[in-house]
């Protein structure tokens, strides 16, 4: 069940909203979890390291698997990613082409990925792996999302979660933003990565350290972020949390004199970009958006691309903590598949 844009009230302290749809998430908890430990995963003969998240609505998953792929080839490996591709028209396997595929083709995340690694987009992930493998010599899959699937064996599940959003309201879907229940996630994972400081993440940290699962950290850092410092700014995302992007501006020194938030991969129109320009320029300020959003729009039309002559792009990389701490999750993949394998 995916959204493109998650109720208010899923990050709020339990609501009337929730209680009412308890029983409607407890069945889908309980289709959930079974699906989670039973379902039927194929084995595609190569390592399979999972970015997942606990919720619906981001959390990190996408710099998490890039810095994970720069890991991988670090180590020797021809890592690969597989993503469902999620708004993309088709569902057929398809591998990203960044020179000559548009976000509708294969979606924005999967054309951040193939920056770093061959990716493929499928319904089907295991045909997506295939791929990968067949066409591209791919001998270690990072899968982006899909941890509650059934669709890959997984090797090693890394669960991330942005400390400064945390699990919302803790309900499972349709009551709150969870996407099975939490203990039965726990469980299933490997490993939680919490990235960014904040407190909101603390009580999972404490579940998730009772269970014996190992607690990573992370931080995003925004590389040559110095130049938006004293800029007067119009901050625009179409993202799951802008709220984030905005306070990383922020941070960098920008002087954010308005927002505008849009739908998680929200499809630019040019009645949109109409508007954020005439704001911009009525008040004197700078269009900034994020990468994601970027990638949208320079991969649309002609009026995309003029669009974006206007915008600044506020580009991050996820930094593991220690910094060795990609290589050990990549060791710790490969061991894991050659225990499942062989014994």
């Amino acid at each position: 069940m995916m959204h493109r844009e998650t109720p208010p009230f899923w990050w709020q302290e339990r609501s009337i909203a929730a209680r009412l749809l308890a029983p409607a998430a407890y069945i889908y908890g309980r289709v959930a979890g079974r699906n989670l430990a039973k379902g039927t995963r194929a084995d595609v003969g190569v390592p399979v390291l999972c970015v997942g998240n606990f919720t619906v609505g981001g959390g990190g998953k996408t710099p998490t698997a890039m810095a994970l792929g720069k890991a991988a080839k670090e180590a020797g490996f021809t890592p690969g990613f597989v993503s469902r591709g999620y708004g993309r028209a088709g569902r057929t396997a398809v591998l990203v082409d960044p020179a000559h595929h548009s976000a509708a083709e294969v979606g924005d995340e999967p054309l951040l990925l193939a920056t770093v690694a061959p990716t493929a987009v499928a319904a089907d992930r295991k045909r997506a792996a295939a791929m990968l493998r067949a066409e591209r010599g791919v001998d270690f899959i990072i899968m982006d999302d899909g941890f509650q699937s059934a669709h890959l064996q997984i090797d090693y599940a890394l669960i991330a979660v942005d400390a400064r959003r945390g699990l919302g309201n803790g309900a499972v879907i349709p009551a709150g933003p969870l996407r099975a229940p939490l203990l039965d996630q726990i469980r299933a994972a490997d490993a939680l990565l919490v990235i960014g400081p904040g407190e909101a993440a603390d009580p999972l940290i404490r579940r998730t350290a009772r269970a014996n699962k190992p607690v990573f950290e992370a931080a995003i850092t925004a590389p040559g972020g110095e130049r938006f410092r004293g800029l007067r700014v119009l901050a625009f995302a179409g993202i799951a949390d802008p709220g984030k992007f905005y306070d990383s501006l922020a941070g960098l020194g920008a002087e954010i004199a308005e927002t505008r938030d849009f739908p998680d991969h929200h499809v630019f129109s040019k009645s949109d970009m109409d508007e954020l320009s005439a704001a911009a320029w009525r008040s004197g300020l700078q269009l900034v958006t994020t990468r994601k959003d970027a990638v949208r729009l320079s991969t649309g039309g002609e009026a995309t691309k003029l669009f974006m002559k206007e915008c600044e792009v506020l580009d991050v990389v996820l930094g593991f903590l220690p910094p060795s701490l990609g290589a050990r999750i990549v060791r710790d993949t490969q061991r894991a598949f050659r225990r499942r394998r062989y014994g």
